[in-house]
Parts: structure tokens; C-alpha cells; sequence
């Protein structure tokens, strides 16, 4: 799935491939040691927050998650 910012796509590919390599081989595996794709997610997360401003998409009322978020209780 592509990037709501065509610029955005590659970061978003290397962050899901970052992701996904560290929840297989660490997290399932229990080792808690940290998510070494932090600075890839906020590079991406600028990247996309920076398309959205330029698109004028609304996102008033948009709470997001990111590291080191906790989620809303529901």
C-alpha cells in the first residue's frame, strides 16, 4: 500500500520492512530491548504529516499513535 504523500512511500516500505523484521525475530521472541525503527518512523511520520498539510486533507479532531503514545482507553 502506497503513502497518502507519493514521497512518503519508500520511507513507508523501509519502516513496514523495519517493523515487521524487528516483531518476527525480537518482539514475538519476547526480547523487549527496544524497537529500533523509532527514527524511521518519525522520518516517515514527517514525511506524511508534511503531505497531508500540503493535500489540505482535515484531520481536525485526528488523534494519532506514534512511539512512546499510549493508546486511548475505549
Amino acid at each position: 500500500m502506497n503513502s497518502v504523500g507519493e514521497g512518503c512511500t519508500d520511507l513507508k516500505r523501509e519502516y513496514d520492512q523495519c517493523f515487521n523484521r524487528w516483531f518476527a525475530e525480537k518482539f514475538l521472541k519476547e526480547d523487549r530491548s527496544g524497537d529500533p525503527c523509532t527514527e524511521m518512523f518519525k522520518k516517515y511520520q514527517h514525511c506524511v504529516q508534511k503531505a497531508i498539510k500540503e493535500k489540505n486533507i482535515p484531520i481536525d479532531g485526528v488523534e494519532f499513535m506514534g512511539p512512546n503514545k499510549e493508546k486511548p482507553d475505549s
